[in-house]
């Protein structure tokens, strides 16, 4: 078998203990001990989702494994984002680690310094396992989990890069091609629809907020790729921003089902799962239930792409992405730590990519040849991951009111599907979230 047992996992923690310190320390106990913590209990928690119930299904594999009690909690995201920084500004969290968001919270907890710096514990070779490899986390997504100030406030956890999923068999009975372009996906969608049996081309996020990650991604295939500039000035108002904003229109109001402006990804999810749309652009995370048999009606018929290229030069996905973190007011830092390693190891992070769970932040995933040939999934998903890592881009700004921009941004988006103007939305959007963007920079 490709995934480590629970026994392998106890033999490979004894090989650790056993196994010398790799940076001696003034003040080191000797090598390092999975079971230096032994009796400790820590807190977690982490977002909703199948990393999240990952850890919680394997929990006792990290206790048995360390003899730390950990209570795991699970949250909904969008609350999970809520508790966790009402807790951080009590000076008081509950948890001693907690998933972060990157794109929407790395520079709100950055700029109050909330989470400990990680790279002092990864360098002390008696709290850092031997066969951790943190130069095994790939370049990328180790920058986006460090602050301006170069502070590792997190460990990279897992990339989602947007993708096109598409249906197999819908494309092969219309005998369509993979579009390479925005055009030719609409150009296909329309080809692929059949009223008569309730099939549209497309689905999409039409609902405030969530819409904006579905624009930014026409956006990053244009010249500007970006929301603010070089100056951190908002720039959502320009030609191609604009460009994108009609391209979402007519994909979301044209191609897509009745009632798409009221649709978040669980909407999408579930019209693309029962065989009702062609054609899906979203978090490469969500093939995990399209491909279970059990609860999708086309498991075994989802076909996985790059997105679609746009008019401009550039040719970018979307990338959103997820640290663990340790609380500074936490006083189990060590605990913490090791929970960590265990949950972001290169087992784990394997097993993520092979079950469909999410996108590791480590490489070696990637070069394991025997656990992709055995997946489940089909080897278009790894080519997919692989090619959407070497184009990927944040798909939000970094700023504090990242989730205030959501909702500004997003409500024009959704005006423009009652039929408002694209141009004079987005500029009365620009117009009226540029002075939140600015003063946020000067209190950063």
């Amino acid at each position: 078998m490709v995934d480590m047992t629970r026994r392998e996992a106890l033999r490979a923690g004894a090989a650790a203990l056993a196994a010398p310190a790799l940076v001696e320390r003034a003040n080191a106990q000797g090598g390092f001990d999975w079971r230096r913590f032994r009796g400790e209990r820590i807190e977690a928690t982490v977002q909703l989702s199948p990393r999240g119930q990952f850890l919680q299904k394997n929990n006792a594999e990290f206790e048995e494994l360390t003899g730390i009690k950990v209570g795991l909690e699970v949250v909904p995201e969008q609350q999970h984002r809520q508790k966790i920084i009402v807790e951080y500004a009590s000076g008081r969290p509950s948890f001693d680690v907690t998933e972060i968001s990157l794109h929407v919270n790395k520079r709100q907890v950055g700029k109050a310094r909330w989470n400990t710096d990680i790279k002092a514990l990864i360098a002390d070779s008696s709290l850092t396992a031997p066969d951790f490899d943190f130069a095994d986390y790939g370049e990328g997504m180790v920058s986006y989990a460090t602050q301006a100030d170069g502070r590792l406030d997190s460990c990279p956890a897992g990339a989602d890069y947007f993708i096109l999923y598409y249906n197999k068999e819908l494309f092969a009975t219309r005998n369509v091609g993979i579009p390479k372009t925005w055009d030719e996906m609409a150009e296909a969608a329309k080809r692929l629809a059949d009223p008569s049996k309730q099939i549209h081309g497309h689905v999409g996020r039409g609902v405030k907020n969530a819409n904006v990650v579905l624009w930014s991604s026409y956006l990053l295939g244009t010249a500007q790729r970006d929301m603010i500039d070089a100056n951190r000035q908002l720039i959502t108002d320009t030609p191609d921003a604009i460009w994108a904003g009609e391209t979402y229109r007519r994909f979301i109001r044209d191609l897509s089902p009745p009632g798409s402006i009221g649709f978040n990804w669980n909407e999408c999810q579930t019209t693309f799962m029962q065989g009702r749309a062609a054609m899906w652009v979203d978090g490469i995370g969500f093939a995990a239930p399209l491909e279970d048999k059990a609860r999708s009606r086309i498991a075994g018929k989802v076909g996985y792409a790059v997105v679609p290229r746009g008019p401009g030069p550039n040719h970018h996905c979307a990338l959103f992405g997820a640290g663990y973190a340790i609380p500074e007011a936490s006083r189990k830092k060590g605990p913490a730590w090791f929970y960590i390693q265990w949950a972001l190891g290169r087992a784990n992070q394997l097993k993520w990519l092979t079950s469909g769970a999410g996108v590791p932040a480590r490489s070696s995933p990637f070069r394991n040849e025997e656990a992709i040939s055995q997946s489940h999934f089909p080897r278009e998903f790894f080519q997919t991951l692989e090619a959407s890592a070497k184009i990927a881009r944040a798909g939000l700004p970094e700023i504090v009111p990242v989730t205030q921009f959501r909702d500004v941004i997003g409500s024009a988006l959704t005006n423009t599907l009652g039929g408002a103007d694209v141009a004079t939305e987005l500029k009365r959007a620009t117009a009226e979230f540029r002075p939140v963007l600015e003063q946020s920079e000067r209190e950063s």
